[in-house]
């Protein structure tokens, strides 16, 4: 007995003491798996293609049907929500206005199927019979994506074709029921559970590929390339391709770390920021689940975007920007890929998490000239000048950080609250409680939601199970209570 009460004892120490366990884990179960083949043919900017999915109802519940997001839908000219703001449209749309869609063509394995949604972005699969708890299901889904010219994620920029969201995605599993996602300027849109995917890319043989997973085999036919590429427990799967690209790579403990650039005129010093910033998010959080990041860069209306294993980043920033950027995406490999959370109704959760993320490298390697006092003082001038701003012309101002994306009213907003809000209640949580807590409360957020999509309780919570009273502290900042 005394002997167990030791081993019990140590244990909670080490959860509590920034040891990381996430080698230690149970192994994760997978729920779904899409083995997609597909060819981008640049002439008529299309992708074409058949996802097998096969799904193992891991609810408590009988389904009778399955839900799928068809996100390029959002690209349609009739669409209720625009995917680009009208502040960024003109960086985004470089040839004028220009539209896309997804087609799904046939459903194998299904009762009937339908295009549903608030704005024609969900799939409804009708099964043959109810699928019971435990029970699989496999369906045979074709499409084709229609690409708009658009420096955006799905679509064909200047210089890449980029693939983010191109596929019909299950609907992430959410109180029971799937969750469905329309496509709003503001924020990532998106909210999806972790499956395996195995991947076949048909392309003209002088396009590159950049993309999530591992590449596990490259194929030259006559006049194409044919690619295959594997990626396990991944919430997401994008890829960017070019005829442009050059390659630099490293590693960092044994993970391989990609950079796809063209126009980059420092690319050494792009991939050598990433290589410190992956390893010092390694020995802050917990290990990087997964053996391969890459960073591509492509024409963006914004700074960057993050997939898992993978990150675009614009093609428009130099010097301390792109650095900036490349830092926080690939924070997001932590506080999105791994761990993943309601970026509709929560973005400040992962976007602000990232941020901060990057706010703790940038001051642990003054070489960049950022320091915590500095970064800190820049979120706070942004968020007291949207406050003033804001409060001005409407009269009030609405700081609650805890909204819907369709509640925002402005990117600026979305920016403030998100990002600049987020840091500010990030540092004082850090000045409150001091380092070891903070950094125990953060690992322990990480080692216990890998790979699912935590709850705003669960970040919470990891704090409050390493000795931190923290409830009362967020729910100031998330409610809009406190003033700053």
């Amino acid at each position: 007995m005394r002997r167990i009460l030791l081993f019990i004892l140590t244990f909670a120490l080490l959860l509590c003491s920034g040891v990381t366990l996430v080698g230690c884990k149970k192994d994760i179960k997978v729920y779904t798996r899409y083995e997609i083949t597909a060819e981008y043919v640049p002439e008529t900017k299309t992708l074409t293609g058949a996802a097998k999915v096969t799904f193992e109802n891991g609810t408590d519940n009988e389904l009778s049907v399955l839900k799928f997001q068809l996100y390029p839908n959002a690209y349609r000219q009739d669409a209720l929500y625009k995917p680009v703001s009208s502040a960024c449209a003109d960086a985004a749309y470089y040839a004028g206005e220009s539209y896309g869609e997804m087609v799904i063509s046939s459903v194998s394995g299904s009762k009937n199927w339908e295009i549903v949604g608030e704005d024609k972005n969900i799939l409804e699969v009708y099964l043959l019979q109810p699928l019971f708890p435990d029970e699989k299901v496999v369906l045979d889904i074709a499409f084709m994506t229609k690409l708009a010219n658009v420096n955006h994620r799905t679509g064909c920029t200047e210089h890449t074709v980029n693939l983010g969201n191109a596929f019909p995605i299950l609907c992430g599993l959410k109180n029971g029921g799937f969750y469905e996602c329309a496509y709003y300027s503001d924020g990532d849109p998106f909210y999806s559970d972790c499956a395996e995917y195995k991947v076949s890319l048909t392309l003209p043989k002088n396009y590159a590929l950049a993309c999530t997973g591992e590449i596990t085999g490259e194929r030259m036919l006559e006049r194409k390339k044919e690619y295959t590429v594997s990626a396990l427990n991944v919430r997401d799967f994008a890829m960017v391709l070019s005829k442009k690209y050059k390659v630099l790579q490293t590693e960092v403990g044994g993970k391989r770390l990609l950079y796809h650039y063209y126009a980059d005129q420092d690319a050494q010093a792009t991939l050598d920021a990433v290589k410190e910033a992956f390893a010092y998010f390694e020995k802050a959080f917990g290990k990087y689940p997964y053996s391969t990041y890459t960073l591509a860069e492509t024409p963006l209306c914004f700074d960057g975007m993050e997939y898992p294993c993978l990150a675009m980043l614009s093609d428009g920033l130099t010097g301390v920007d792109r650095i900036r950027a490349a830092v926080h995406e690939t924070a997001h490999q932590w506080w999105y890929a791994a761990v993943g959370s309601d970026s509709v109704e929560n973005a400040w959760q992962d976007e602000g998490l990232a941020e901060y993320s990057a706010l703790l490298f940038f001051d642990a390697h003054e070489k960049y000239g950022l320091t915590r006092d500095a970064l800190v003082a820049e979120c706070l001038r942004e968020y007291r000048s949207y406050y003033d701003v804001y409060g001005s012309v409407l009269g009030r101002t609405d700081t609650r950080m805890t909204r819907h994306l369709k509640e925002f009213i402005s990117d600026y907003e979305y920016r403030c609250l998100s990002y600049d809000k987020a840091v500010i209640m990030f540092d004082t949580l850090r000045k409150s409680v001091g380092d070891k807590k903070f950094f125990a409360g953060l690992k322990k957020y990480y080692s216990e939601n890998l790979y699912s999509n935590a709850t705003v309780g669960s970040l919470i919570g990891g704090f409050e199970r390493c000795g931190v009273d923290a409830h009362g502290f967020f729910d100031g900042f998330l409610s809009g209570k406190g003033v700053l």
